[in-house]
């Protein structure tokens, strides 16, 4: 028999109607009723937390992985019911701290509560339970309407319409049309020993470019942060005319702190060498981020620097394809 448990943390999903708007507030035993599930599958249940997950942290990450860990001898597969808005962070966290698991790791949610007439969330649980039974695959996926994204490559595009995620750089590993799963991408099989690194650390800064930033804002990220996140322009180029963002690059990595170049173009990743703009970044000790995805880099970066200060180690760490994050166009 199949065993499955069912991890669930808030969200829309388990969402009801409050005086201050939608929150969590659906019990156990009634997200369970929406579980239906084959005789010859054996489906649990546990409540880790109930928040809307844009009140979900790293800390939150650490809570998921540390249950899994500890009770992945017991069950086949999880199900982690979510809410959607930082959904791909979560999904992106889970898929380093349990790099390796050898189990399949599924998570899911809605647009639309459970409850209410018209909703997303039935046919998205019976996806993720589907997905869960049939699909054998070890890893972190997002199971949302009828498609199964890489847990490091999903990103949310949409509020409101269903199709809330798409897989950016990477493709569908799965589609779900009933209860029929079709595999697109081939995984490869899970490692003999699964030994996770349960660590984050949350200090890092996430910064948007944009013309007329200046260049002093480094000044107060060189005493307040220990991981710089850049979205670029295009192929990762910085101005370094009149506002020279390229020198605050230098002043960072100069006192050790690790600056990952990702860009504000959401496909086909970044080639730093292409133009001055780009080099002079680069040169200034930038690391690339490829066609990784902000998400992912946001969690990979705070995991890595739960075990190394050491920048060649973090960029080499980095810059290594890791559930399959990074360099596949």
């Amino acid at each position: 028999m199949k065993k499955i448990l069912v991890l669930a943390t808030g969200g829309t999903i388990a969402s009801t109607q409050h005086q201050e708007g939608l929150a969590p507030g659906l019990t156990i035993d009634q997200l369970a009723h929406y579980f239906h599930h084959n005789r010859d599958t054996s489906v649990d249940f546990q409540v880790l937390m109930n928040k809307d997950s844009t009140n979900m942290q790293p800390e939150d990450w650490l809570a998921m992985a540390r249950v899994i860990t500890k009770k992945q001898s017991r069950y086949d597969s999880f199900i982690i019911t979510h809410g959607t808005d930082t959904m791909a962070f979560t999904a992106s966290g889970l898929s380093y701290l349990l790099h390796d698991v050898p189990k399949t790791i599924v998570m899911t949610g809605s647009q639309v509560p459970v409850s209410f007439k018209r909703t997303d969330a039935k046919k998205n649980i019976k996806d993720a339970l589907t997905f869960a039974q049939k699909a054998d695959i070890p890893g972190v996926f997002i199971v949302f309407d009828g498609k199964v994204i890489q847990g490091t490559r999903a990103v949310k595009m949409r509020t409101k319409s269903y199709d809330a995620f798409e897989s950016v750089n990477y493709p569908y590993v799965a589609t779900i049309h009933e209860k029929d799963v079709q595999i697109h991408v081939r995984q490869e099989p899970a490692k003999p020993v699964f030994k996770p690194h349960l660590g984050i650390c949350p200090d890092v800064f996430l910064l948007k470019v944009f013309p007329g930033l200046s260049p002093q804002f480094f000044d107060y990220l060189r005493d307040h942060t220990r991981g710089l996140i850049i979205e670029s322009f295009g192929n990762g180029g910085l101005p370094f005319e009149k506002r020279n963002l390229v020198s605050g690059v230098e002043k960072l990595v100069r006192k050790g702190i690790p600056v990952i170049i990702t860009t504000q173009c959401l496909e086909e990743g970044q080639d730093m060498n292409l133009y001055e703009v780009g080099k002079r970044v680069a040169d200034a000790g930038g690391i690339t981020a490829g066609d990784m995805n902000t998400e992912a880099i946001v969690a990979k970066l705070m995991w890595i620097l739960s075990q190394t200060p050491d920048l060649a180690t973090i960029k080499k760490m980095i810059q290594t394809p890791l559930a399959h994050d990074l360099d596949y166009i």
